[in-house]
């Protein structure tokens, strides 16, 4: 699985390299910002380091960010300010090999709002592609008897009639542990929290659902929380998914 996993991650760089090249393409035919004075042999290669080499900065940034937070905006306004310097000084190289400007500070710098603004729609045209809705969830054959079955499908057959104990999002992937050891599964969290909905169970912070009766002991400090599972996994508590844990008497 974790084979999988990198593959995953080498295809989705692939797509993203694929991406910004068009976006660099589209840019050398446009001939924004004064390159159009430029031949268009010129501005493919000038657009094509430029975004290409702009979204490889964005990608780097962007993965810390996404860890932090999951609100589509705020990731996008973090990632195009924290971006914007690394692809400034890019454009500032570029120009001085390509059409041999001068590395002066003024230089260096004034392209800065021109460079945020592409960095900004470039960025929201990558997460709105990335960012697409969860496919519906497969309904339960028969949730009176087991609330998890529906999400037991996705296992293999060594682990679908195991005691679930905790589900953890890695990417695209969800590591699934179980008392017959962990898995991982190519899933969306949304679905799997949409399957085991009505399964005992808590979510306890933005990449994790824990199984009721795996939580050992739940401590709470300083505005942050973890819950201790019997297996002796230790499970982050985010404040947003702190109420139904305290609700249940847990703190």
């Amino acid at each position: 699985m974790p084979n999988a996993l990198f593959q995953h991650r080498v295809t989705r760089l692939a797509a993203d390299m694929a991406l910004w090249a068009g976006i660099g393409l589209v840019m050398a035919v446009l001939g924004p910002f004064g390159s159009s004075e430029r031949s268009l042999p010129e501005r493919i290669v000038y657009w094509l380091i430029c975004m290409v080499g702009g979204g490889v900065i964005g990608v780097a940034i962007d993965r810390p960010v996404q860890r932090l937070t999951g609100q589509f905006w705020v990731r996008l306004m973090a990632v195009s300010v924290l971006m914007t310097p690394g692809v400034t000084v890019l454009v500032a190289l570029t120009n001085h090999y390509l059409a041999g400007m001068h590395l002066t500070l003024k230089n260096l710098t004034q392209p800065w709002f021109q460079v945020f603004v592409v960095c900004f729609a470039a960025m929201l045209f990558r997460q709105l592609v990335w960012n697409r809705p969860p496919a519906a969830a497969t309904p339960a054959p028969d949730p009176e008897t087991d609330p998890s079955q529906a999400f037991r499908l996705r296992l293999s057959a060594k682990r679908r009639a195991a005691a679930l104990i905790a589900v953890e999002a890695e990417d695209h992937y969800l590591r699934v542990h179980t008392d017959a050891g962990d898995e991982l599964i190519t899933a969306r969290f949304g679905d799997a929290l949409a399957e085991l909905a009505a399964a005992p169970g808590f979510q306890t912070h933005r990449s994790w659902w824990v199984a009721a009766d795996a939580i050992d002991e739940v401590r709470w400090r300083r505005g942050r929380g973890e819950a201790r599972l019997k297996c002796g996994l230790t499970v982050p508590i985010s404040r947003s998914n702190a109420a139904p844990l305290k609700a249940a008497g847990w703190f």
